[in-house]
């Protein structure tokens, strides 16, 4: 879970008051923690002058590329160390923002958009738009949305690639066509169902996805005509469409038993890669993944909810670099220009090339390498009909909010109709106690 923002501000800067003993020893210990948290990242990344590190989430492949056009990149400037650090998604951003918080952290950061909200309103990331001359943020699309980041009239990530988005990933040996709707993936499931395993489970299933993290029912939550917040960014959680997504997923595991029970996002890309799962629900990040195992697979949209006509609307993010509020001098010019070159059409394709990344110049885009690949042309159909995330801390607190209830669903303990509702008063008890 993210920390709140007046935590943070309070712990790191120390500003903490304590009520009696107990809670003066609970917080002494929480900020030593703190501290050597600070103390790591600050080795890891430090605020060397002569130091370039950019902190990603980039799988093993997407990493080894990387790494390569950071040497390329560094031969021009010999006398700067330039290198990367992996975290997961959640450990970036809370890494990031206590590092920042504390005058260190890397140089440059790359990730999805929605981390903006958060690190501006903590004063951690840099403005960009007096670095960059219009003619090179021109040349980035800005259909069906802008792939570059403003916020607050600001500009604060160049992106490197666009979408970031859930779509139908299904295995061509065992499905040649991919179904289009709900009901029509239902009726192809029990073919594709193998009984017989230990213990009475299935040899093979249709589908598996990370089915208990809030952000993977949200593309269908607004295939039911819904969506998880309103123009305000106040959570919309208890109400019909979230209920019926709710009950789909439920369905497709126990009256249909299409899914295993109990699938988290290790287990689900397993089962895929191991052709045990015929169908997946994932991003373009594991293309790269699939090709490495000579997987035979194709792209599709997630099916249509029969009842409303509607395509299930994946979150999309661009994804693209940010610049740390601690940098200066030299150091910064030299990771400027470690942007401009990482988001040049060159290095864009390659990642395209590599794991089917959609670039985000006009360029690059409109390449050839785009225009034949029918794994990223199926994946810019998901995205047409995707919702751009929001660029808002809310967001976060609202997948924070959904999980408990929203895994209580699978678990027995909650029906898809206490869950929504519990849902809704999670997230405004947490809305409350954030904006205090």
């Amino acid at each position: 879970m993210m920390m709140t923002i007046k935590a943070l501000k309070e712990t790191v800067g120390m500003k903490a008051e304590e009520e009696n003993a107990g809670s003066g020893k609970n917080s002494i210990i929480s900020l030593l923690i703190l501290l050597i948290v600070i103390l790591f990242l600050w080795n890891c990344s430090g605020r060397d002058p002569s130091k370039i590190v950019v902190w990603t989430s980039m799988r093993p492949a997407e990493q080894a590329l990387l790494q390569k056009h950071l040497d390329k990149f560094a031969e021009k400037y010999p006398d700067y160390t330039i290198r990367q650090l992996f975290y997961s998604p959640e450990e970036l951003r809370n890494n990031f923002i206590i590092s920042a918080i504390g005058g260190s952290g890397p140089a440059i950061v790359h990730g999805p958009n929605n981390n903006i909200g958060p690190w501006v309103e903590l004063d951690v990331i840099s403005g960009l738009s007096m670095d960059f001359e219009p003619a090179f943020l021109d040349s980035f699309i800005n259909h069906p949305f802008s792939a570059n980041t403003w916020f607050r009239d600001e500009l604060y990530q160049i992106a490197d690639r666009v979408g970031n988005h859930l779509c139908l990933i299904y295995n061509k040996d065992l499905l040649p066509e991919p179904p289009q709707t709900m009901s029509e993936l239902i009726c192809l499931g029990s073919d594709l169902m193998q009984n017989g395993g230990a213990n009475g489970k299935p040899v093979r299933y249709a589908i598996a996805w990370n089915f208990t993290e809030p952000f993977f029912i949200v593309p269908f939550i607004s295939g039911y005509g819904g969506w998880i917040m309103d123009e305000d960014f106040q959570p919309t959680l208890d109400n019909k469409a979230v209920i019926q997504a709710g009950q789909l997923i439920l369905d497709l595991i126990q009256s249909h038993g299409l899914m295993p029970k109990e699938c988290d996002y290790e287990i689900a890309n397993a089962l895929f890669k191991d052709e045990l799962a015929a169908m997946i629900i994932n991003g373009p990040w594991s293309f790269a993944t699939y090709k490495e195992n000579n997987l035979n697979f194709g792209v599709a949209r997630i099916p249509m909810i029969d009842e409303t006509g509607l395509w299930p609307a994946p979150i999309v993010s661009p994804r693209g670099y940010s610049l740390n509020k601690n940098i200066s001098g030299e150091q910064r010019k030299v990771a400027i220009e470690l942007i401009r070159y990482l988001t040049s059409n060159k290095v864009m394709l390659d990642f395209t090339e590599l794991s089917g990344t959609i670039p985000s110049r006009t360029e690059a885009y409109n390449s050839d390498l785009i225009a034949r690949d029918d794994l990223i042309q199926n994946s810019i159909e998901q995205l047409l009909v995707g919702n751009l995330s929001p660029v808002v801390t809310e967001l976060q607190w609202i997948y924070d909010a959904m999980r408990p209830a929203y895994q209580g669903i699978f678990t027995g303990s909650l029906s898809p109709h206490e869950a929504a509702k519990k849902m809704q008063l999670s997230a405004e008890k947490l809305f409350r106690e954030n904006r205090q």
